[in-house]
């Protein structure tokens, strides 16, 4: 493939207006998940030539079950835990008939729904694995990829990284002490409730996916234990019988004025010490949300035992911090994901502890060219964000945005980063943290300050019901 476009003209696209009768940059988005398909419908909307690379033969990421890729940790009975308005994308809502909380095969659905709808699919290049992402001396990035027809290398004048953070299993560093001779799974790996049929499960970890699997386990397991570590707000999904999320408050308010919402919903939810949850440390809206209709019910009846943080393990038995014993047979580690981008080089791009600052959770100021889409955890949805963000990096590839001085933004991101980490307690957990409808207020008003120091109009943006401005 030719290189279309000289350096200086992304330059440009990242330091000021560029001239309306300039060719336009050519880019690569790596993934077809709901970020990658955002990245690609808003560049294909602004006519700007992409080759989006999926390793897999589908779109859909993590929510189609056993994706081809290798990559889902999508199971049987996943739902989405944002209701369906506030996770659809802004121009195309999902179906009215849709459930308040879809479960996955309808999300992958909308998925295929909205590619159709804005026609990119052929823009996709399935079956196809980005090997190496690196600078090109001469300006741009190389990407190398290799698929059915072998390898090949491009230059691009841009790069959009889409391939989730959710697919790298963190498995617990140092491992506990002593020798377990049950079966080991990490919930990515975890599909359905037969894989707990008739055994003794012990399920680590205070997420929503170990909610889920407890849960399930409570009807096919033999016995289920769950061990928490360290106690999390368990919310309820309904609120007097409306999803709970359906409250949004507007996006310039302070975060302690969400914090207060989500306080409610924790005291509406019911007592945790009362279901044998432990209370946690943290007030609610100080971690990512926990939501469950079941677990206390589960509880309550007895088919979940709730346990502390594992203290060591002892052939056939996990032994915990309060000298307790659980028998076991399967033990799931629900214990998150590690950021990695196996095509860059760790001296390029590196997420230690899953720590990686970036302007607007998109731009990194070293690192002009390469943008990153829904790498961001937010207390909402990641497809509007990630819909947002593609926006905007398609208004910097078009020239109709410009961005405020290098040092001002270098300033903005390691201001936002640790304001952003202050109000989450401190964990890799919350390193990428934001809060969904502040970020996606903030990142409207620098899209419409962009416009306007690059000349363009911004009366004429359309956006969508609820305000935002639409790809």
């Amino acid at each position: 493939m030719p290189y279309l476009v000289k350096p200086e003209h992304l330059a440009a696209a990242v330091a000021g207006p560029i001239p309306a009768n300039r060719e336009l940059p050519r880019a690569a988005i790596i993934g077809a998940g709901s970020s990658g398909i955002a990245a690609a419908k808003a560049l294909y909307m602004a006519g700007i030539p992409f080759d989006c690379f999926e390793k897999g033969s589908a779109i859909g990421g993590n929510w189609l079950l056993d994706n081809p890729n290798g990559q889902s940790a999508c199971y049987e009975t996943l739902e989405i835990n944002t209701s369906g308005p506030r996770m659809a994308y802004s121009d195309f809502p999902m179906p009215a008939d849709y459930p308040p909380y879809p479960r996955h095969e309808l999300v992958h659905a909308y998925f295929e729904k909205y590619v159709d709808h804005f026609g990119f699919r052929d823009a996709i290049t399935f079956n196809t694995t980005v090997q190496d992402v690196s600078r090109n001396p001469q300006g741009g990035w190389l990407v190398r990829t290799s698929g059915p027809d072998g390898e090949h290398a491009a230059t691009y004048d841009a790069v959009l990284v889409a391939n989730g953070h959710h697919w790298d299993p963190k498995w617990p560093e140092p491992a506990y002490p002593g020798t377990f001779d049950g079966e080991q799974i990490h919930a990515h790996n975890y599909r359905s409730g037969d894989q707990l049929e008739g055994r003794e499960v012990v399920v680590v970890g205070a997420g929503n996916s170990a909610m889920d699997i407890a849960v399930e386990g409570s009807f096919r397991a033999k016995s289920v234990a769950l061990s928490i570590r360290r106690g999390q707000w368990v919310l309820r999904k309904s609120l007097l019988g409306k999803p709970s999320d359906q409250v949004a408050l507007p996006g310039w308010m302070p975060w302690w004025v969400t914090g207060v919402r989500l306080r409610i919903g924790a005291i509406t939810s019911g007592r945790l010490r009362k279901h044998g949850l432990p209370v946690p440390s943290h007030k609610p809206g100080q971690s990512h949300p926990v939501q469950s209709d079941a677990i206390r019910a589960r509880i309550a009846a007895g088919r979940v035992s709730v346990r502390p943080g594992i203290e060591r393990f002892e052939g056939r038995e996990v032994v915990f911090k309060d000298g307790t014993r659980a028998a076991a047979d399967l033990l799931v580690w629900a214990t998150g994901y590690r950021v990695t981008f196996p095509f860059l080089d760790p001296s390029l791009v590196s997420a230690a502890d899953n720590d990686l600052p970036l302007w607007k959770r998109t731009v990194h100021p070293d690192l002009p060219g390469l943008f990153f889409i829904g790498l961001a955890q937010p207390v909402g949805a990641v497809m509007p964000v990630a819909e947002a963000q593609s926006a905007w990096v398609a208004e910097m590839l078009a020239g109709t945005y410009a961005p405020p001085p290098a040092d001002g933004i270098r300033r903005q991101m390691l201001r936002d980063h640790e304001r952003n980490k202050k109000q989450f307690y401190a964990s890799p957990r919350h390193t990428m943290e934001v809060d969904f409808d502040h970020y996606l207020w903030d990142l409207d008003r620098e899209r419409r300050r962009g416009r306007q120091r690059a000349g363009v109009s911004t009366r004429a943006v359309p956006r969508a019901a609820d305000g935002r401005i639409r790809a």
